[in-house]
C-alpha cells in the first residue's frame, strides 16, 4: 500500500520529518530538542552512519514524550563519511545491518512507550535505493527480518518504495524542503554545485509548493510533478530548527493539516 497525497483534496496532511540524534559521545550535530517541537516525525539516526547507544536513548525519549513519531534512519556502516560515501554492501549483509539497526533503536523506543513506526534509508544508500533493485530488495527483507511491519519513506518511483509495497509494507513517498532537483525527480547529488539550498525564504517557497501545487522547479528550471506524504528537513542544516519552524508555519497558514503519517 502506498501513503501517498490524494490529488483530489486541497488541504491533505503532510508530515514534516527531520533527521536526528546525529551525534556521538560528547559531540553533537543536530538541534534535537528544538526539532522535536516542530516536526511530527524523527529520523533517528541509529549507530552506523552517526548515533550511539545514549544519543537513541536520549532521542526516543523526547520524541515518545511529544508524540512524535519514531523512525529507523538505516545506513551503511560509514561512521567516518557520515553514511555519504558509495560503499557496495552484499545483499544479506546490508539485510542483517539494516534489520540490527532498527533493532537496537527499537529497544529505545519501546523503552520510552513508543515504537519504532517507519524506516528510512540515510545518504548514500537512500540515494542507491532510488534504482537498485538488489540494494532496495535487501533493505526491504532487513525490515521484514526486523519485524514489527514498520512503514517504509522513500522517493517516489524508487526501487525501495515498489519492494516495499510488493511485501505488504505500508510505502511512504517524501519530498526534500532544501535539496534540489534534477529534470527526472531524482535529488541532486551532493558532490555538485547547488545540491543543498541555503535560503531559507526560497526553502519555505518552495516547501508550500511542493505540499499545495504539488509541483517543483528542477534545476533545469522544469516543473516536476510531487506527490509526497512527508516532507523533510535535513537535521544537519544551520539554523534546521527554525527552517522547520517556517515551514510549519507556512504549511499552516496555507490551509495544510501537518501531522504524522504513522
Amino acid at each position: 500500500m502506498t501513503d501517498t497525497a490524494d490529488p483530489t483534496c486541497s488541504t491533505y496532511p503532510m508530515d514534516l520529518n527531520a533527521d536526528l540524534g546525529e551525534g556521538f559521545g560528547r559531540w553533537t550535530l543536530t538541534e534535537d530538542e528544538a526539532l522535536l517541537t516542530c516536526v511530527t516525525s524523527a529520523n533517528v539516526a541509529c549507530g552506523f552512519h552517526a548515533g550511539d547507544a545514549s544519543v537513541m536513548r536520549r532521542v526516543c525519549d523526547l520524541a515518545a514524550a511529544r508524540d512524535v513519531r519514531i523512525g529507523a534512519q538505516v545506513s551503511y556502516r560509514d561512521l567516518a563519511g557520515f553514511g555519504r560515501r558509495a560503499m557496495d554492501v552484499p545483499a544479506g549483509e546490508l539485510a542483517a545491518e539494516t534489520a540490527y539497526q532498527i533493532g537496537a533503536l527499537r529497544v529505545f523506543a519501546e523503552a520510552a512507550g513508543s515504537t519504532v513506526s517507519y524506516v528510512k534509508p540515510h545518504g548514500a544508500l537512500y540515494n542507491r535505493v532510488v534504482w537498485d533493485d538488489g540494494q532496495a530488495a535487501a533493505v526491504v527483507e532487513g525490515v521484514l527480518l526486523a519485524g514489527g511491519r514498520p512503514a517504509v519513506l522513500g522517493l517516489p518511483g524508487s526501487k525501495l518504495l515498489a519492494h516495499a509495497e510488493a511485501a505488504g509494507l505500508t510505502a511512504v513517498t517524501e519530498a526534500f524542503a532544501d535539496r534540489a532537483y534534477t529534470p527526472q525527480g531524482t535529488l541532486v547529488p551532493r558532490g555538485e554545485e547547488g545540491a543543498v539550498l541555503h535560503d531559507a525564504d526560497d526553502v519555505v517557497r518552495r516547501s508550500v509548493g511542493m505540499t499545495v501545487e504539488r509541483t517543483v522547479t528542477g534545476v533545469d528550471g522544469s516543473r516536476i510533478p510531487v506527490a509526497a506524504r512527508s516532507l523533510c528537513v535535513h537535521g544537519d542544516t544551520p539554523g534546521a530548527a527554525a527552517l522547520a519552524r517556517r515551514i510549519r508555519a507556512a504549511l499552516e497558514d496555507a490551509g495544510v493539516s501537518v501531522r504524522a503519517f504513522a
